[in-house]
């Protein structure tokens, strides 16, 4: 490749991860747009924590990559975590409202439940299950929290028969 086709390139596109939990910001993180089909975005981002986290099943730590799918029509969001060498370290999801991108931003709406794949598989966790007690959206929205609980569900089932290797591809 010589010099002027590397620089005609074009830079990748860059878009906001836009985090809010009962309609408030909870974070905000710059990531690079990989695709967006219509209906799943996937966008790569590095660990936007501030500092190392210890969940106890797993530490994200600054330089963790997170490869991170959205849906349109799905009521969850996966990241695969990779540590800065590459090396897997499992999958985080969150359960969420459906994704919307507008302009340079992907906006999704955290409903409490996550779930932890380990790379190796051994572990798969259920986290959470008390927060989204106490949140109220049982009482508040119902359908909603009737789509975070099969969102769940359905989670743990991908996460149990294979690693979400066929909702990933």
């Amino acid at each position: 490749m010589s010099a002027n086709s590397a620089e005609a390139e074009p830079a990748p596109e860059r878009v906001d991860v836009v985090l809010r939990k009962a309609g408030r910001l909870k974070i905000r993180y710059p990531a690079e747009l990989l695709s967006d089909d219509g209906v799943r975005v996937v966008v790569r981002a590095e660990w936007a924590g501030g500092g190392a986290r210890d969940f106890g099943f797993v530490r994200f730590e600054p330089g963790d990559v997170f490869t991170e799918w959205y849906w349109r029509d799905r009521w969850y969001a996966v990241k695969e975590v990779r540590d800065p060498s590459g090396a897997l370290k499992g999958w985080y999801c969150d359960v969420t409202r459906p994704a919307e991108r507008t302009g340079g931003e992907v906006v999704v709406e955290d409903l409490d439940l996550d779930l932890w794949r380990s790379a190796d598989g051994r572990r798969v966790l259920r986290l959470d299950e008390d927060e989204f007690a106490a949140s109220g959206l049982r009482e508040r929205d119902p359908h909603a929290a009737e789509r975070a609980e099969a969102a769940l569900d359905e989670l743990e089932e991908l996460a149990r028969e294979d690693g979400f290797g066929g909702l990933l591809d």
